[in-house]
């Protein structure tokens, strides 16, 4: 769910920066910074979106059970 939802985002993301397809390594005629602006942006998009359906996955289970399906916080070093 959350890769579809990433992709989703990530094509009219990608809309607001250029009107061509997002280019790809792979693809030959393309600069090295749209390519690396694009695997950027798509790389933040997809763990930003993975990151919140996850976090909201797990207050829905302690909401329904009680128990906290992770670490409270982060270790303090």
């Amino acid at each position: 769910m959350s890769g579809f939802l990433a992709k989703k985002l990530f094509e009219q993301a990608w809309g607001v920066v250029d009107d061509e397809e997002p280019p790809k390594p792979g693809h030959r005629r393309v600069g090295l910074g749209k390519v690396a602006a694009a695997a950027a942006l798509e790389g933040a998009i997809f763990k930003g979106t993975r990151a919140v359906i996850d976090h909201k996955s797990r207050q829905a289970f302690a909401s329904a059970t009680g128990t906290w399906p992770g670490e409270e916080r982060p270790d303090e070093e």
